[in-house]
């Protein structure tokens, strides 16, 4: 059994920067992506930043140059590193996993999700 826990989301001004993290715990090893999701007030969930087991990342064109995703294998995390935050970063952030080779950029390829962590941008 898979579970994603998200942290390190807040309340920033707008240039400012945020680290999320997202520790996974139970048994996921093997070849899998993982990725950041985001959901604006009022809007859908919306893709952020992917990187496929391979190292491979990939990137919303609203986040590239500014956002950074990777992760430590040995401890099992993944990170979202964002700079120059803007206003419209403002959301839930999500992380989910799916077990695979490729790089994934669709809500619904993957199959494990965490709770979410608040950002706001103002």
């Amino acid at each position: 059994h898979v579970q994603l826990v998200e942290s390190g989301g807040g309340s920033v001004q707008a240039g400012e920067s945020l680290r999320l993290s997202c520790t996974v715990s139970g048994y996921m090893n093997g070849v899998y992506c993982m990725a950041w999701f985001r959901q604006p007030p009022g809007k859908l969930r919306e893709w952020v930043a992917t990187i496929g087991s391979d190292g491979t990342t990939k990137y919303t064109d609203s986040v590239k140059g500014r956002f950074t995703i990777s992760k430590d294998h040995d401890k099992k995390t993944l990170f979202l590193q964002m700079t120059d935050l803007k206003p419209d970063d403002t959301g839930m952030y999500y992380c989910a996993a799916a077990w695979t080779s490729r790089v994934l950029t669709l809500e619904r390829d993957y199959q494990w999700w965490g709770q979410g962590t608040q950002v706001t941008v103002s």
